[in-house]
């Protein structure tokens, strides 16, 4: 579909009256748009009352966005709202007065705080350091202004951090030319530089001092082109950052409103001929394709250098390509010129069959859904049947001229986290692991046989500090396996791990064929003689080997043992956790009613679930694996 034609229904949509009730369509509608054509789709979203939509889809993610600053920053709204939407995130914004930053975040009865938002924008702009100046000015008093606005940032970032369980989003203070250019001689102009390059390292800085915070930088936004100010709006509307910089910062802030509703992708599925490298392997043979040596094959080089190193971080990279297996096998082997070898893949499917099918195989294969998956192809005709086959998968074309090939890939940051977890960078090398379990799985009669010779250990163990990060992380990207879909930032984890009522209990595996890591979460929270299971975190990586019956049934046991009279678990149905519908009533819990959408079960501590023999466990409790 093309973007006049996407512009166009939407209009009609709203015009209608019916974009509440095809909500689920705009995503898809405003995938085309750019520029000003997305930004006049946003003001019409803005326009949509969310709780209408969540009426008519009640399964649609909402965020609560606070905005505030030191200009004014309406022109920020529909933008931000057209990048959420893009994602399918419905935004709630909480836009404060202009100026009030320092009131709003130093206050905790602030109505900001009040609105209980997931992100706050703190949108920071030069002229909060300019306006303390006197005229004329000296690159030593901007020193002084830009260290006291920092003291002040840092008052705030503290204030936030207790007082708020969200996540506090600053940003990097542009230059503009017109602030050098106030000052004639060339060292003063250095001499500012350099002090504005090390506050914006300071400011940079408190995200890692911080762990609530987040600190956009805008210079690789701003060195694309992209203006950092307009003379009439900054002087008219106290707009202090130019519309297309506020729209490049919406993009960034729908790609982390993405991660914290669950929707970072994890699998890059990359096509190779044309994509990977240049030419056909069929038809040029493994000499004759264009990877080393000339100008397009080095685009094709550093194409492939970014694939290696965001696989280096977790991301799972597999190739779907039209070609006989053999030959593409020997590339990746042998081929001199190549960056990315065979152990870069989780997986390389090369056979003549439609591509959304082998999509479709891969993703059972990794047990993983194909909304995880990002598709680059340079075939239109492939992209497109992937996208009507497969809706779900994210597809990324690209064109004929390999040098467009990283930037199109890195556009929209779809695997972008707050933060990499230990576990991250062994990721891929956990699902080849995987991929030789299903292989072994393959030599049995029975799952039983397998289960017992597979020889899965268990260590279920309360947080420490080093688990915050990964277990924070497994309830923003666990989707099946997930009772209530309660995703949690790093400071709600560790508020419920300093709780004496409340206790969090990271469940390990592994077996024969290596390691898997700290796969699984169990939230528990004692009320008098009574226990809640908040919720209960699998990785899709090792369902269906008796991990949950054990891990259950030892808390299970434990409460018992601890004088507990019962147990209360609560599911919420979501389209994607339907794995665990029936987990809490296949291990004796009896549903005793439902709160709003969420269904509630009881266990009376009676009859315990048995512990899975083939499963070695240490419970991290005291009591017996048995």
């Amino acid at each position: 579909m093309t973007g006049t034609v996407s512009a166009e229904t939407l209009l009609d949509l709203h015009q209608a009256g019916r974009l509440a009730v095809d909500y689920p369509s705009v995503a898809r509608l405003l995938a085309p748009l750019t520029g000003d054509a997305r930004l006049r789709a946003g003001r019409l979203l803005a326009r949509l009352d969310p709780d209408e939509v969540l009426r008519e889809h009640p399964d649609t993610p909402t965020l609560t966005v606070a905005l505030t600053g030191h200009g004014t920053l309406a022109m920020l709204v529909p933008a931000l709202t057209a990048e959420l939407a893009r994602h399918g995130i419905l935004l709630r914004p909480h836009l404060t007065d202009h100026d009030s930053y320092v009131f709003e975040l130093g206050d905790p009865d602030s109505g900001l705080y009040r609105a209980q938002p997931q992100i706050t924008l703190c949108v920071l702009d030069p002229q909060v350091v300019f306006d303390r100046l006197p005229v004329p000015w000296t690159p030593d008093q901007v020193a002084q202004a830009f260290q006291a606005h920092l003291e002040v940032v840092a008052g705030l970032v503290r204030t936030f951090a207790s007082a708020n369980t969200g996540t506090l989003v600053l940003n990097t203070l542009p230059l503009p030319r017109r602030f050098t250019a106030q000052l004639i001689d060339h060292r003063s102009r250095a001499a500012l530089g350099a002090i504005w390059r090390e506050a914006n390292a300071r400011l940079l800085r408190l995200a890692a001092e911080h762990p609530p915070v987040i600190c956009l930088d805008l210079d690789p936004i701003l060195s694309d082109g992209v203006a950092a100010y307009d003379p009439a709006l900054s002087t008219y509307a106290k707009a202090h950052l130019a519309p297309g910089l506020l729209a490049a910062y919406a993009q960034e802030v729908g790609h982390l409103g993405r991660h914290l509703t669950g929707m970072t992708r994890k699998c890059l599925v990359v096509d190779l001929d044309n994509t990977v490298w240049g030419g056909v392997l069929g038809d040029d043979g493994p000499e004759g394709i264009e990877v080393r040596d000339s100008l397009r094959g080095e685009a094709f080089r550093a194409f492939q250098a970014v694939v290696k190193q965001l696989g280096s971080q977790g991301v799972l990279v597999a190739a779907v390509s039209k070609n006989d297996p053999e030959p593409v096998h020997a590339v990746l082997r042998e081929h001199p010129g190549m960056t990315l070898r065979g152990d870069d893949f989780v997986r390389v499917v090369a056979n003549w069959r439609p591509k959304h099918e082998n999509l479709r195989e891969l993703s059972a294969t990794l047990n993983l859904g194909v909304d995880s998956f990002v598709f680059v192809d340079d075939n239109p005709y492939e992209c497109g049947l992937v996208s009507r086959e497969l809706p779900g998968v994210t597809v990324v074309p690209v064109s004929e001229e390999p040098s467009g090939h990283v930037p199109a890939l890195l556009r929209d940051g779809w695997f972008d986290v707050r933060e990499l977890a230990v576990e991250d960078r062994g990721r891929p090398a956990q699902y080849r692991d995987e991929l030789a379990r299903a292989d072994f799985l393959e030599t049995f009669e029975s799952i039983a046989d397998y289960l017992r010779e597979l020889g899965v250990r268990v260590r279920l163990a309360s947080l420490t500090d080093a688990d915050v990060a990964r277990v924070s992380q497994l309830t923003l990207r666990t989707n099946q396996f997930n009772l209530t879909t309660e995703r949690l930032q790093p400071a709600q984890v560790r508020a419920r791990g300093a709780d004496p009522a409340q206790r969090i209990l990271t469940i390990r595996s592994a077996d024969r064929f290596g390691d898997n890591g700290l796969v699984g979460v169990i939230l528990t929270r004692r009320d008098g003689d009574r226990l809640h299971l908040d919720n209960f975190l699998l990785s899709c990586r090792v369902f269906a080997r008796g991990i949950e019956q054990a891990c259950l049934a030892a808390v299970l046991r434990a409460a018992r043992r601890d004088g507990v009279s019962s147990v209360l678990g609560r599911y919420r149905p979501t389209a994607k956790n339907k794995t665990v519908r029936d987990l809490l009533p296949r291990y004796g819990f009896a549903e005793i009613g439902t709160d709003g959408e969420t269904v509630v079960f009881q266990h009376d501590l009676i009859d315990l679930p048995i512990h899975p023999e083939h499963i070695d466990l240490d419970d991290g409790q005291g009591g017996s694996d048995q």
